[in-house]
């Protein structure tokens, strides 16, 4: 229960974080970016780390991909 817990926790900040940047290319990017890490520490918890950061990274590009810059903006993004 305490993994799924953490796991769940994890999933609701890639939500958060998935769009940051201003085109649609650099909020899939991020997003992506930061649900491969979200999904590799999630993924650790449960002895996936692996499989975590594909699905977390796939969830995260497609979170950043669907959002508008009017419904989630986090700023500039580090590479720019």
């Amino acid at each position: 229960m305490k993994h799924f817990v953490v796991v769940t926790a994890l999933s609701l900040s890639l939500l958060a974080l998935g769009a940051c940047g201003s085109s649609q290319s650099d909020r899939a990017l991020s997003g992506g970016a930061i649900g491969a890490g979200a999904g590799a520490i999630g993924g650790a918890l449960v002895g996936a780390p692996v499989a975590g950061a594909l699905i977390g990274g796939a969830v995260g590009a497609g979170t950043g991909a669907l959002t508008d810059e009017k419904q989630i903006d986090l700023g500039k993004p580090v590479w720019r």
